[in-house]
């Protein structure tokens, strides 16, 4: 397999750098998945049509992982298209040391809680941060509620 993977990696990634227009990162992890179902399957492909399956699996995967880059919200792609918003010109000092209240207030709530209020705050709906997630629509409301409680229970003793 060693000696097959020197032979073919660099013409699998440009045979789908062909039919696939997307980052390098992306074709890579597509044509590393087709490998290792290669090392998988491997009793059940022949040796003469190897590379027409890697091809064939990569150039899938890789569309699978463009379906799903353009469904997942990037979380570094939103915090950076917020950050004008955050640093805004108009802000007074006051403003801004309330801001920066509320950020700690953030950093001491549990980490599930900060992630659906992030996730929420980036505009996403409870279906969405579920399914993000890995959890119920009824346990994000949950996380948010108590989220939300604890950041004026901090609030409250902090006035």
């Amino acid at each position: 397999m060693g000696e097959l993977y020197g032979l073919l990696a660099r013409r699998l990634e440009e045979a789908v750098r062909i039919d696939v227009r997307a980052s390098n990162a992306l074709i890579e992890d597509a044509c590393q998945i087709a490998w290792i179902r290669l090392l998988r399957d491997r009793d059940q492909v022949h040796r003469e049509t190897v590379m027409t399956w890697l091809v064939r699996t990569a150039v899938h995967e890789a569309f699978k992982l463009l379906r799903r880059d353009r469904r997942e919200l990037s979380l570094e792609a939103a915090a950076e298209e917020a950050m004008p918003i955050a640093r805004s010109p108009e802000a007074t000092p006051l403003e801004l040391c309330e801001r920066g209240e509320r950020l700690a207030a953030l950093g001491r709530l549990p980490e599930r809680q900060q992630r659906a209020l992030w996730l929420h705050a980036f505009g996403l709906s409870y279906t969405e941060i579920a399914r993000h997630e890995g959890c119920t629509t009824r346990t994000v409301e949950r996380q948010l509620i108590r989220a939300r409680e604890h950041i004026r229970g901090i609030q409250a003793q902090a006035a």
